[in-house]
């Protein structure tokens, strides 16, 4: 097999182990800062030789749509997973969108399977796993689990078992930096046992959510996942590296979050009931952020005037834009199908609730950092062997990566 295509593009044959990892929330400065600290010399090292570049992720900017986007290779309108939580227009619930029934799109790694490939898949948080190991079929050609769930692993679910005894390490907390830890140890380990020709990883996004770049828990974050990114170059695997979305300080000078409650303002302008705010980050996970981001989509009934709301929530202060749903549809690449009537995103400092009163954030221990918006579009790209054919004029997308490991490293172009 020279080649597979999937969703419109076609992906040269690996010709070694071919690794990507999501680091998730991982703002461009978090390893710049590690490495001019030197906190990450494999990186470094990495970065000499292979490429160091910059991509935009799909929008909106949160972990779901764009770990589905890394996979299938297209944006949220092709795949269908447009945030972590909507609300469905056929049933008038609101539904986390974490059901494989959701997808739209065949996975890269469901059609590599079908030609011969191996496939392997660490994900921190459960929520994620099935979405990612959609189509796979669970033959002993394929491995994907949760670190969250490594406990329970099966060979019949998810192709392996015995995961703490093969990492070496306890069933991590999923409010902890070992939960990613654990990502990437159960990466390096899989390399050796299972020899696969695609392996993806997927961390989780609580050190940035709680610490900024160049802390002491940013650091020693980036510092364990250096150790594990050395041991799979140092394994011969090909590696990109990007992220889901960026991340921003969402707090005012004293601490204290920085937030629109766009719900409690709608039902001020309209009569209460006549608009929902439905905020897409939320998930199971919403301690570190209050299901606080800086993208929302709003629900409208029956006879109110979009287009006069667009115009008065774009003169809010701290909105950065608002789109009718056709237009956020085509200029984000969503599905029109299950965004709002409205699509609004805030500045970088600020974040967009539902009602104030819906929001318990009395889990925050630390300043609010969030994501959703345009600020936290821009990723890091990074590739540890030389990269070629790219093209000066090609805007790189996160969902790119497949693409740049299989088609443009090692002289292929």
């Amino acid at each position: 097999m020279s080649s597979v295509t999937v969703n419109g593009r076609t992906y040269a044959w690996p010709r070694v182990t071919t690794v990507v990892i999501c680091i998730d929330g991982s703002e461009p400065e978090y390893i710049e800062r590690a490495i001019a600290d030197g906190i990450m010399p494999a990186m470094a090292g990495i970065l000499e030789r292979g490429a160091d570049l910059r991509s935009a992720s799909a929008m909106p900017s949160f972990t779901n749509p764009n770990n589905l986007s890394i996979v299938t290779g297209r944006p949220p309108a092709v795949h269908g997973i447009a945030g972590n939580f909507f609300l469905e227009r056929e049933t008038g619930e609101k539904v986390m969108m974490n059901d494989p029934k959701f997808l739209r799109a065949p996975t890269i790694f469901s059609a590599f399977q079908k030609q011969g490939a191996k496939i392997a898949i660490v994900t921190a948080k459960d929520k994620l796993r099935k979405l990612l190991g959609h189509g796979l079929d669970i033959d002993g050609s394929a491995i994907c689990f949760s670190s969250e769930r490594a406990d329970e692993a099966t060979l019949q679910e998810n192709g392996i078992e015995n995961v703490l005894d093969l990492v070496g390490q306890p069933l991590p907390d999923v409010y902890s930096a070992e939960l990613s830890g654990f990502v990437m140890a159960a990466g390096v380990k899989l390399v050796d046992l299972a020899k696969p020709d695609l392996m993806y990883l997927s961390t989780t996004d609580y050190i940035q959510h709680k610490y900024p770049p160049g802390s002491d828990g940013s650091n020693a974050f980036y510092a364990m996942m250096d150790r594990h990114i050395g041991a799979l170059d140092a394994a011969g695997c090909t590696l990109v590296m990007v992220a889901d979305h960026g991340m921003n300080d969402k707090h005012k000078a004293d601490g204290s979050p920085d937030v629109i409650y766009l719900q409690d303002v709608l039902d001020d302008w309209l009569d209460e009931g006549r608009a929902e705010v439905i905020c897409p980050i939320t998930d199971p996970y919403v301690v570190h952020h209050g299901a606080l981001g800086s993208f929302v989509t709003v629900y409208l009934e029956p006879g109110v005037d979009a287009d006069s709301l667009v115009d008065r929530i774009a003169s809010l202060d701290g909105i950065d834009t608002v789109q009718s749903r056709g237009s956020a549809a085509t200029a984000l690449e969503l599905p029109e199908d299950r965004i709002g009537d409205i699509v609004v995103t805030s500045t970088r400092h600020v974040v967009i609730g539902a009602a104030e009163a819906a929001h318990d954030l009395s889990g925050l221990d630390a300043p609010l950092r969030s994501h959703g918006g345009f600020t936290e579009q821009t990723v890091p790209f990074m590739v540890n062997r030389p990269v070629a054919g790219l093209g000066p004029d090609r805007r790189l997308r996160n969902f790119d990566a497949f693409d740049v490991a299989l088609n443009h490293v090692d002289g292929r172009s």
